[in-house]
């Protein structure tokens, strides 16, 4: 599994296990109780992996784990690296604020174009979202990158729990 995606903030991976689901749920439920080092929670056939409060950064990566069944012998794992839901709704919502932003501005300027009366203000703003747009890309860019030995340390955690050796 590679986790250095340049595009994908978010990396996703999926994997076939040969044990039925409620085992490897019971897996991860008993390796909550025996270690410190993760907070795990099981929740229906949700599994979620995260940092303790006092290792966590604002960037802190979680693991998600959607652990379906194929039939009585066979489970495929579905997973998910990405920060806490409070920083990516966080992270959403500036970026739909600036879509609209700039689609707002695009607009207007158009229709100023349109009418042959001055458009410069509502272009600056324009230009002025697309620079706002890269950098936040950059900005999630970096956080991964930051966090990439926390995202391997939780990959190896998951493989321990699954006693599987990794790819």
């Amino acid at each position: 599994m590679a986790l250095s995606n340049d595009i994908v903030l978010r990396p996703r991976f999926k994997l076939e296990m040969p044990q039925y689901n409620e085992a490897i749920l019971s897996d991860f439920k008993n390796a909550k109780t025996i270690q410190t080092d993760f907070i795990v929670s099981v929740i229906d056939e949700h599994v979620f992996i995260k940092l303790p409060k006092e290792k966590q950064t604002y960037w802190s990566p979680q693991l998600h784990l959607e652990i379906n069944a194929i039939d009585e012998n066979n489970s495929l794992i579905y997973g998910l690296f990405g920060p806490s839901p409070t920083v990516w709704t966080l992270f959403m919502f500036l970026h739909f604020l600036v879509a609209g932003t700039f689609l707002g501005f695009g607009i207007w300027a158009y229709t100023n174009w349109s009418l042959e009366q001055d458009f410069a203000v509502q272009f600056s703003v324009v230009l002025l979202m697309i620079i706002i747009w890269i950098a936040l890309y950059f900005a999630g860019s970096i956080g991964k990158a930051s966090s990439i030995k926390e995202m391997h340390a939780l990959n190896d955690f998951m493989y321990g729990v699954l006693k599987k050796a990794k790819p």
